[in-house]
């Protein structure tokens, strides 16, 4: 047990960098002006200041001291760390190109190997987006096919809700399974039923990483990977469900790949593999068209496509039982506006105080508080600072989305911040739960859609409150995404 223990395992790194003499000294000062910052220890940098559970929450504090662009030293790994809405925004935007790479992350080099969209890098990030953003294209997403397909979902979804008569439940699984069929559909061809028991193992795999992956005992070995990677721990886990991921994944395509037809391709597996055949006629795409590449692109999307619409959707419910003027006002919009017809996208423009409630709920919800990682692709110089080729940088989201000079009440949930005084909706520039540039969200348009249809649909049909005695916490929960607590629920329906 003690093992598992993070103060154990860092005080056993410290005594093992100490035997193997790879101290190193502070080098602070080694680029004339690098982002200034609080000063290192040796070997731990400046952990001993980080929030290990909530590390964005130090960042904010620091920012305060040092700026909206300032470094910040995790064992021998420098960061800088970008902050506020106009320094994302110059950077992800103005800067595209130069804040375009993904650093040398341990663990996500061991689970992705720089193949993939998410965290691959250079060329092959490239071509990976965009044969990706085209193929989503390709088979519906933003057009009416996709739209439908999410119609018929949420018609799941709600069968299932009702199924409970009113009782309290508990929603994880089931939302991940609505939402992840959507992306499902696109990239396999067909829909799971949500108690199919390979659907679930699936699923519960990917949820238990991205909780672990926001562990303080991963972020120990990311910068002590050296020692931590032969000790057991939470990157142990990581590995083999990672390993159990990529094994049904290959097994999938596999299948895909004996039945395929060219003349039909029935899903994004399909036009990868027809890319795979065109080896002869295009030799440049075996570079990038390999098994790999694919294996590691299908999970990319999988969890991509289940986890920041299931918990932002999580979220929304947790939301509208805590504020239930806020669901009153969200359901008379939907009576009004949509009656019993079917929600639609259609309906959006005409729905300006829902629209404004799920945008305040990404926005409260901040699902991906430091964002993914970055790094510079060449030498730059950013706000009168010098950041050499390959720095580490994080844009932090938490600190666009809570920008206090672009939103009234930014630690508060209000959906007026999205509605102008004649209730219109207003949009706001630092609304960006996406990211920006040229790594934002490659399913910004898919996610969008479901949202929308998703929570109209649910409200539509139910009023959610909290079980009786319940009291209910918006404190979320660790991990490397930021979903509520778990709770139960109450799906009453509507008269």
């Amino acid at each position: 047990m003690f093992l598992t223990d993070p103060v154990t395992i860092l005080l056993l790194v410290l005594l093992s960098l100490f035997l193997v003499k790879i101290i190193e000294g502070s080098k602070q000062n080694a680029y004339p002006n690098f982002p200034p910052g609080p000063k290192p220890l040796p070997i731990i940098g400046n952990m001993h200041i980080l929030d290990l559970k909530r590390p964005h929450k130090t960042f904010l504090e620091l920012a305060k001291k040092y700026g909206s662009v300032f470094s910040i030293q995790i064992g021998k790994q420098k960061m800088v760390i970008l902050c506020g809405y106009e320094t994302v925004k110059d950077a992800l935007i103005n800067h595209a190109e130069e804040f375009s790479e993904r650093p040398y992350v341990p663990l996500f080099q061991d689970i992705a190997k720089g193949y993939g969209i998410a965290f691959a890098h250079g060329e092959n990030w490239k071509v990976m987006r965009r044969f990706t953003l085209s193929t989503l294209r390709d088979f519906g997403m933003g057009k009416k096919t996709v739209e439908n397909k999410i119609i018929e979902e949420s018609e799941c979804l709600v069968n299932k809700f009702k199924s409970f008569e009113g009782k309290p439940f508990e929603n994880t699984m089931i939302i991940n399974a609505a939402v992840a069929n959507i992306i499902v559909s696109i990239v396999l061809g067909h829909r799971f039923k949500y108690e199919d028991p390979v659907f679930l193992r699936l699923m519960s795999l990917i949820n238990e990483n991205l909780r672990l992956a926001g562990s303080p005992m991963v972020t120990l070995y990311n910068n002590f990977h050296s020692v931590i990677r032969w000790l057991p721990g939470s990157h142990k886990t990581i590995h083999g469900n990672v390993s159990e991921l990529c094994q049904f994944i290959t097994g999938t395509f596999t299948k895909y790949k004996d039945q395929l037809d060219t003349n039909d391709q029935r899903n994004l597996v399909d036009t990868f593999l027809v890319k795979q055949q065109e080896v002869q006629e295009k030799p440049e795409s075996a570079a990038y068209f390999h098994n790999e590449n694919l294996t590691i692109l299908i999970m990319n999307l999988f969890t991509a496509g289940m986890e920041t619409t299931s918990t932002t959707l999580r979220w929304g419910l947790l939301l509208m039982m805590k504020y239930p003027e806020v669901q009153k006002n969200v359901q008379d919009e939907i009576d009004k506006v949509i009656g019993s017809a079917v929600p639609q996208i259609m309906h959006r423009k005409e729905m300006p105080y829902t629209d404004a409630v799920i945008h305040e709920i990404q926005r409260f919800g901040n699902i991906i508080p430091t964002n993914l990682p970055h790094a510079t692709t060449q030498d730059v110089t950013f706000k009168g600072y010098f950041l050499p080729k390959g720095t580490y940088v994080i844009p932090l989201l938490a600190s666009v989305l809570r920008d206090e000079s672009h939103f009234e009440k930014p630690d508060e949930f209000y959906p007026q911040h999205f509605l102008d005084s004649k209730g219109n909706f207003l949009k706001k520039e630092a609304f960006m739960p996406f990211s920006a540039g040229k790594r934002s969200c490659a399913g910004e348009t898919l996610a969008k859609m479901e949202l929308f249809i998703f929570f109209t649909t649910l409200l539509q049909n139910f009023t959610f409150k909290a079980p009786h005695g319940a009291k209910l916490d918006l404190t979320p929960a660790l991990g490397f995404t930021t979903p509520p607590k778990i709770h139960d629920i109450c799906a009453e329906p509507r008269t």
